[in-house]
């Protein structure tokens, strides 16, 4: 049976308070981005729009959770890994990025940095490499989990830059940097604004940035390919999604709403502040985007034969 608010009029939407549910802790980067969204587009809709934290799985059981409302005011914001390869990783996810859940907008992207502790060897990145290359499994790396776009990132970078350093999952970007500066791990793939504090301290060093060239949030960083590590780019990105119940027409005016408001000169600068180049896209424009990196980043997965323990 077809749930009442399916057939109201896409002007009458929405008709009660909409939540904006997060997978991650309060703090984190997706809840920050999820709650200055929240207040803006509260008021554009009329209604009460409110964060909701369903921790755990790493975004999967918030993503689950959306792609099973059918209350139809319940919208989530995912990181790109819940959208895209959550089930490639996993067969066991219990819902299916591309069927169950319904694009909105694309609101941010960033690229990832090569971070190092300050003594690390090589006064040049491109002399840090080489002394990489030479360590081989003498190195090791840190990632937020297995199957998170910073491991598979690495596992790629691997490959394309002839290094081996082990992995060592933990569990979550800070404790990452904890471990950087204490010398328990010697290389990581962090968003720009996790490591930018410790770069500009002289506690940390970046290497490059995974995007093709040099990104407006990290612009102080060369990209990967100025180092010779060619043919290799790699971004994180977050968005608004939905059941995959939603109309269209609803859904439609909710993307042109959402895309406006992070475009406006006060959540361009705000969401900067995060570390995030502003896109805000269509529902098209995030499909064709969740079906580009499925692809490209389950082809690591496979080509890598990456597994969840």
């Amino acid at each position: 049976m077809t749930p009442s608010w399916a057939t109201a009029s896409t002007a009458a939407w929405p008709t009660q308070t909409v939540r904006l549910v997060v997978g991650f802790p309060a703090g984190s980067s997706p809840d920050l981005t999820a709650r200055a969204l929240a207040e803006p587009l509260s008021k554009a809709l009329g209604q009460n729009v409110i964060v909701e934290n369903k921790v755990g799985a790493g975004g999967n059981i918030a993503a689950d959770f959306v792609a099973k409302s059918t209350d139809g005011h319940t919208l989530g914001l995912m990181i790109n890994g819940n959208m895209t390869i959550a089930r490639i990783l996993n067969p066991k996810v219990p819902y299916d990025p591309l069927k169950d859940l319904a694009p909105i907008s694309l609101i941010g992207k960033a690229p990832l940095v090569l971070t190092v502790p300050a003594n690390a060897p090589g006064q040049s990145a491109a002399e840090w490499l080489s002394q990489a290359q030479k360590a081989g499994d003498k190195l090791s790396y840190a990632s937020p989990g297995v199957g998170t776009v910073a491991h598979l990132g690495m596992e790629l970078l691997k490959t394309k830059a002839g290094i081996a350093p082990v992995h060592v999952p933990y569990p979550g970007n800070p404790q990452i940097i904890t471990a950087m500066l204490g010398g328990q791990v010697q290389l990581a793939l962090l968003p720009p604004a996790m490591s930018a504090a410790q770069v500009s301290a002289g506690k940390l060093r970046a290497i490059g940035a995974s995007s093709s060239g040099r990104s407006p949030v990290a612009a102080e960083v060369p990209s990967l390919s100025e180092i010779g590590i060619k043919d290799y780019q790699l971004e994180i990105w977050n968005a608004v999604a939905a059941p995959a119940s939603m109309p269209a027409a609803v859904a439609s005016r909710l993307s042109a709403l959402v895309s406006d408001i992070v475009r406006s000169p006060d959540m361009r600068s705000r969401l900067f502040q995060q570390g995030w180049q502003v896109v805000g896209s269509s529902p098209e424009g995030l499909r064709n985007r969740i079906e580009s990196d499925t692809q490209a980043l389950g082809a690591i997965i496979r080509s890598q034969k990456i597994e969840l323990n």
